[in-house]
């Protein structure tokens, strides 16, 4: 299982989409606070972004900016300019630690050795050009997934000594992680899963907490009802099968685990979802 894929699988509430905008200078474009991860790439020009509450980023030609959680902001530019921008719907309401310890706009400049980002923007830019073709909305949907995907493994694989980029490398936890994301049903104990990990008990759940940020049956629970709520937001499933793919039982018991982690009933949420 790639937790990496998984999390994104996971956290995305609809379909994202693009669009490519020229624009003549002076210009500026706002982007208003939302539950979504969003991206801009300059293809031609210069300009600057500005986050709400933070500090402005200067972009150049073939930069890649990402605001990993719907971060509001305004962009300007003082020539003429043709940005590639995206967005992604997400559930930031419990945003993944994978994500949530990103700065608001991750800035990865024309020269930093991203092939992979690189060509899956190429590959975008030219998929919106033929937008009429038959499969493009398909393709254009795939591609900005692995676009997302290309831009976390980036931050990741720049920041690979800290947070969770080190939990993804590290072979105990890492191993820990993708057997709860591979099975997330199964009766895990700390016990089992410093098996997985080649620990003892005592020293996996030392070296999982200190690097994932929460105690492994802590973070167990977490995974288990982020699952159970995408289930809910997207499929019609019932109450006792939702329970059952993660881990529960009896549905009285997911019920309750369910609302101590999100604030509301499984069949309030599911009533209340997109």
């Amino acid at each position: 299982m790639d937790v990496l894929g998984d999390v994104v699988q996971v956290m995305r509430t609809g379909r994202p989409h693009a669009n490519r905008t020229v624009l003549d200078a002076p210009w500026r474009r706002s982007f208003p606070a939302r539950e979504a991860a969003g991206f801009h790439v300059v293809l031609r020009g210069s300009c600057e972004i500005s986050p709400a509450d933070g500090a402005p980023v200067a972009l150049t030609q073939g930069d890649v900016a990402f605001l990993p959680r719907g971060t509001g902001h305004t962009i300007t530019g003082d020539a003429a300019t043709v940005l590639l921008c995206g967005a992604y719907d997400l559930d930031l309401a419990r945003p993944h630690p994978l994500l949530a310890e990103l700065p608001r706009v991750v800035r990865l400049p024309a020269e930093a050795p991203c092939p992979s980002v690189r060509a899956a923007v190429g590959l975008l830019d030219r998929e919106l050009d033929g937008a009429g073709r038959p499969g493009a909305p398909a393709a254009l949907t795939a591609l900005l997934d692995l676009l997302l995907l290309y831009l976390l493994r980036a931050w990741h694989d720049a920041h690979a000594a800290t947070g969770w980029s080190a939990a993804l490398r590290d072979p105990a936890v890492g191993a820990a992680l993708r057997a709860v994301h591979a099975d997330p049903a199964r009766d895990w104990t700390v016990a089992a899963l410093g098996a997985e990990a080649g620990l003892s008990r005592a020293a996996f759940a030392r070296r999982f907490t200190g690097l994932v940020g929460r105690p492994p049956l802590g973070y167990l629970t977490w995974w288990r009802m982020s699952v159970a709520a995408r289930l809910l937001r997207g499929s019609d499933l019932p109450l006792r099968a939702v329970a059952a793919r993660v881990g529960y039982t009896s549905e009285y018991a997911f019920g309750k685990a369910f609302k101590r982690e999100l604030g509301v009933p499984p069949g309030a949420y599911r009533a209340v979802s997109p």
